[in-house]
């Protein structure tokens, strides 16, 4: 792993407002970031993430609500970034501006780089004017082959009919990259990961590409960024929102420096919706204006809903807003981060969600922070009577202590360099384990009839609040409301928060008494 990441979800097209499935996708990529940074450091990771508001999807819908596009857009942007910021989705949340980046299309410093990388670009040699007519679908904004399409010329994303255009436009020289793209992908195994997206990538660039048509005219769409070399022209949406990745790091630090020290260890977060996108055209877009290649296309597989895709054009969406509000910011995240194998289709349902909420979260978790606070408070007198100690494999029946020991160093491995966000909290759900198996075979309510066994007692209490410690330091990526919460229940800061299991809480420490964290949630019956 480099010591410096730039992370970036997909810019998120704000013809709609966010569902469940983008939220997904940004709750994964904040999950990594905030894990980054604990491994690098908080100056080392930079969190990208923001809304693509140009296009003639935008222009549509604004136009069907009455609205200008600009003042549509200003009112979206506004709703994906506060849907996140309530998620803790720190590039929406802005915690940290030095670091994060919330980027609209929109801004006047990002279309003045897309100019800036246009004219670049076309000064190279790599753009060029032609008559052109093509297949095109207006959802997904992009000319198709017939090869491309299904039966009756339907679009394959959304099922529609697509329409014949002629007109003249400007192409980028896509093809003459293809063989570039193509050996890296070859040397850079996990260039793209999983490993599946990587074999539909190379079976993309097997084959020779047409150039890639990267304008609209005014006369049929003005709602875009200008070409800075023909003003009849607006840019094709995609070369646009591609650039929101660099503009405004590359614009603050400057590009050459961006360009040497940050871009190349770029990770992206994207659905394997806009593989083809990620993979066959962006990477020739950079080295058509010739900058280097990022470090890792990070695709993961759509949320289904009712065993459907969840989309916007479908209808099918689950709010984000609703489901935080009901339930909490970190019980959703807890939820598409232990649910779902990340790269794999994944089922979403409130259902699941209260089932998984009731056993994991209140019973495994919540429980075990009242039970061991409650003792504290009864037996100890809200005290750590005494250092912390290992509890050696085996001497309690079924109890496997190296579990808590050695978080969170397999959380935050797992996450770093496998993406492996559910296994990563199956090892916090084993140390969750630990604990509780530890309290039913040490019983230590059982001890403390016996006055002469007190020592125990504290002794037993005491492993377990340095416990939840450490299982709040793991759990800190995942669900940072809930990681705080308990921190503030064992009465500690950030700067003991971190420590190795045994050089956390020290003997005179006093906690709080216990909150309910998770209450459960009775689920109603049907009539």
């Amino acid at each position: 792993m480099t010591e410096r990441v730039h992370i970036t979800t997909a810019i998120f097209y704000c013809n709609g407002a966010p569902h469940v499935g983008s939220a997904y996708e940004a709750l994964a990529a904040d999950t990594f970031a905030r894990v980054l940074r604990r491994k690098l450091g908080h100056n080392q990771v930079t969190f990208l993430s923001g809304t693509d508001e140009h296009g003639d999807k935008i222009r549509r819908a604004a136009v069907a609500q009455g609205l200008a596009p600009k003042v549509y857009t200003d009112r979206m942007s506004e709703i994906f970034r506060q849907a996140f910021a309530g998620l803790n989705v720190t590039a929406a949340a802005r915690e940290t501006p030095a670091v994060d980046f919330w980027v609209r299309t929109t801004d006047e410093v990002h279309e003045k780089f897309v100019q800036q990388m246009l004219l670049r670009t076309y000064q190279r040699g790599d753009i060029y004017f032609r008559d052109y007519e093509g297949l095109y679908c207006v959802d997904c904004e992009r000319f198709y082959t017939e090869k491309e399409l299904l039966p009756g010329n339907l679009c394959p994303s959304h099922n529609k009919a697509v329409e014949l255009i002629s007109e003249g436009n400007y192409f980028l020289k896509i093809e003459k990259y293809r063989g570039q793209v193509l050996a890296h992908l070859k040397s850079n195994p996990d260039f793209i990961r999983p490993e599946r997206y990587r074999n539909e990538a190379l079976n993309m660039l097997a084959e020779p590409l047409s150039d890639l048509c990267i304008s609209r005219p005014k006369a049929r769409l003005d709602w875009g960024i200008e070409l800075p070399f023909d003003t009849n022209y607006v840019t094709y949406v995609w070369y646009d929102a591609f650039w929101a990745y660099v503009s405004e790091p590359a614009t603050r630090m400057g590009l050459e420096t961006f360009a040497r020290e940050i871009w190349p260890y770029t990770e992206h977060f994207i659905g394997k919706d806009i593989l083809k996108t990620h993979a066959v055209y962006w990477p020739p877009i950079l080295l058509a204006a010739g900058l280097p290649l990022f470090r890792h296309l990070n695709v993961h597989g759509w949320l289904n809903f009712g065993g459907a895709r969840m989309s916007k054009s479908s209808g099918n969406v689950a709010d984000p807003v609703s489901y935080e509000r009901t339930f909490g910011s970190d019980v959703l995240r807890y939820f598409v981060m232990r649910e779902i194998v990340y790269g794999l289709d994944g089922d979403f349902s409130e259902e699941r969600l209260i089932e998984r909420y009731n056993a994991d979260l209140a019973n495994d978790l919540g429980n075990l922070i009242s039970r061991v606070l409650s003792m504290a408070a009864r037996y100890c007198d809200g005290q750590v009577k005494t250092a912390p100690q290992r509890v050696l494999d085996g001497a309690y029946e079924g109890v496997n202590w190296s579990a808590i020991e050695r978080l969170p160093t397999p959380v935050i491995d797992r996450v770093a360099e496998d993406l492996d966000f559910k296994r990563a909290l199956d090892d916090v759900w084993a140390a969750l384990d630990a604990g509780n198996k530890y309290i039913a075979t040490s019983a230590p309510f059982n001890l403390a009839k016996d006055p002469a066994r007190l020592d125990e007692v504290a002794q037993i209490i005491a492993n377990l609040l340095e416990a939840l410690r450490v299982i709040a330091d793991a759990l800190q990526p995942f669900m940072p409301v809930t990681a705080r919460k308990i921190f503030e229940l064992l009465n500690i800061d950030q700067s003991r928060a971190h420590a190795p299991y045994g050089d956390g809480l020290k003997p005179g420490h006093k906690v709080r008494p216990p909150v309910a964290l998770f209450p459960r949630i009775e689920k109603t019956s049907k009539p």
